[in-house]
């Protein structure tokens, strides 16, 4: 606790310099946009819109260009509201020194690790990310530190881990006194011992719980991508975390562990690679979301072939999962499962977020379709849709600008010109 707060004590003099303050109660910023995609569910592209933002929040959006004092020129500019990532990983990046890094860097390095990575994400456009996998009290501190101001980053939706002794969530690959001394505490085994790890993660601060169904492609362990927890455990997770106020979302490849989740009532599964018919009508009764994490999948499956640093079990996985993903995703879409964008970055690198967009469309999801998952939909599924998804008078003045349209060109949106979190400009225009 003592090195977490001296972190935060440190940090609080890198924001000062990134951020431009345009926030302020009782400052206005006049936000002049050519083209304004202003709420994705018309798609209605309006032209020669001025933004007016003041307390951090849109005030209203007037015809033409006007403005006095603090003027924000997009005119040559396609503007939309900032995206959300449904699923990154911010205290870490997989590389060559990943396993070392997991028994050797402290949970203020990690957090330290965190503010880099976060200030990447928030510069490639995404202003609301939920993070489902870092270490506790590292992510918990970065997140508390971003909606401090005193650190630049996308506001975080922090996940508490709720997994399998053994599973996907455990620690793996390592001698055994070490597997004893990293493993979370929010590991469980039976129904009731799942409920106790639910509430302790609520307890460490947790927005969200993380469960992991089945098995994962970057466990270093050949025990499969099939069902891992028991219908009573996930029962057990989502009704103790749904009592506590707390969505569920559950990494899932294999079919069983994919159906046993949604029968449990989870609010999302992330990857979803071997989803069938049931599992479609699953999501359609239910109303969960399936975040995609296309990005992950194309990457590992790059890695299997030229990363000599990866474990031979997670490369073997790592071939298979990744083309399944886009033809899942394909057959969801086009079936009207609820979908909200993720990347699982971590696993790619972070700041890459956008190159998802082009996966989405690649699957099917019309340019629009792909945006709105990662703005209204993706709102939708954190529950934030009151204040976030769309730039909206009253909601938080998320704005984001590239130069091409990308309802044209959706990797127009891999390189921003222009991003505002919350009133503050953390990219400019001449950055």
């Amino acid at each position: 606790m003592k090195t977490i707060i001296l972190m935060a004590m440190a940090t609080s003099m890198l924001a000062s310099p990134a951020v431009a303050q345009g926030g302020a109660s009782g400052v206005r910023t006049y936000i002049q946009a050519g083209r304004l995609l202003a709420d994705p569910a018309s798609g209605r592209v309006d032209t020669n819109k001025t933004i007016v933002v003041e307390g951090g929040k849109v005030l209203e959006i007037r015809d033409g260009f006007v403005g006095e004092g603090k003027v924000i020129d997009l005119r040559d500019g396609f503007v939309l509201p900032g995206f959300i990532d449904s699923h990154v990983h911010l205290t870490s990046q997989s590389g060559p020194d990943s396993r070392l890094d997991g028994v050797t860097k402290s949970t203020t390095a990690q957090a330290f690790d965190g503010i880099v990575y976060a200030k990447r994400t928030v510069r490639a456009g995404f202003t609301t990310v939920a993070d489902l996998g870092s270490d506790p009290e590292a992510i918990n501190a970065l997140r508390d530190a971003i909606a401090q101001k005193k650190v630049v980053g996308p506001r975080i939706l922090a996940a508490g881990v709720v997994a399998a002794h053994g599973g996907h969530g455990d620690v793996h690959g390592y001698r055994q006194e070490i597997l004893d001394l990293f493993r979370p505490t929010t590991l469980c085994s039976g129904a009731d011992d799942c409920a106790r790890a639910v509430r302790q993660a609520v307890q460490q601060g947790a927005d969200v719980i993380k469960t992991a169904s089945t098995g994962g492609v970057m466990s270093d362990t050949a025990a499969g991508l099939g069902q891992q927890m028991s219908d009573a455990e996930l029962a057990s997770i989502v009704e103790t975390a749904h009592r506590l106020g707390r969505k569920v979302a559950a990494h899932a490849h294999g079919t069983d562990g994919v159906n046993a989740a949604l029968r449990a009532g989870v609010d999302s599964v992330e990857h979803g690679t071997y989803l069938d018919a049931e599992s479609i009508r699953l999501f359609k009764a239910k109303g969960s979301y399936l975040v995609p994490t296309l990005l992950a999948g194309d990457t590992v499956t790059r890695q299997a072939e030229t990363a000599d640093w990866m474990p031979a079990t997670v490369r073997a996985k790592a071939r298979i999962v990744g083309p399944l993903m886009i033809d899942a995703v394909r057959r969801a879409r086009a079936a009207g499962v609820n979908m909200a964008f993720g990347t699982d970055s971590g696993v790619s690198a972070h700041g890459d977020n956008g190159r998802e967009f082009a996966l989405m469309v690649q699957a099917g999801l019309p340019p629009i379709d792909a945006i709105r998952a990662a703005t209204i939909w993706a709102a939708a599924h954190v529950g934030l849709d009151q204040e976030i998804g769309s730039i909206s008078t009253g909601k938080a003045a998320d704005i984001i600008a590239v130069k091409a349209d990308p309802l044209r060109d959706i990797r127009a949106l891999e390189t921003m010109a222009f991003v505002m979190k919350g009133g503050d400009v953390v990219r400019a225009l001449d950055d």
